[in-house]
């Protein structure tokens, strides 16, 4: 097994340290697990995609402006 080294805030720092109990070197593993699978699982899904980038780019656009329209309608 590898090591690596990571950079993390003074004060989680402290916060992780208020809880020796736990093996946060598994947690970290876990978490990179869990991320890396939701990765591969949406670049699986692009590549049997047929939209091309432009097509995905006005997708994102319509779904912005509707999700903005609604926020409005919500506020007033």
């Amino acid at each position: 097994m590898v090591n690596i080294t990571l950079a993390i805030p003074d004060a989680l720092k402290e916060r992780l340290q208020n809880h020796k109990e736990v093996n946060w070197s598994a947690v970290t593993r876990m978490a990179l697990e869990e991320y890396l699978k939701r990765i591969e699982m949406v670049e699986a899904i692009a590549q049997k995609s047929k939209l091309t980038k432009k097509d995905a780019e006005e997708l994102a656009k319509k779904i912005k402006r509707e999700m903005a329209r609604r926020h409005d309608l919500i506020k007033g």
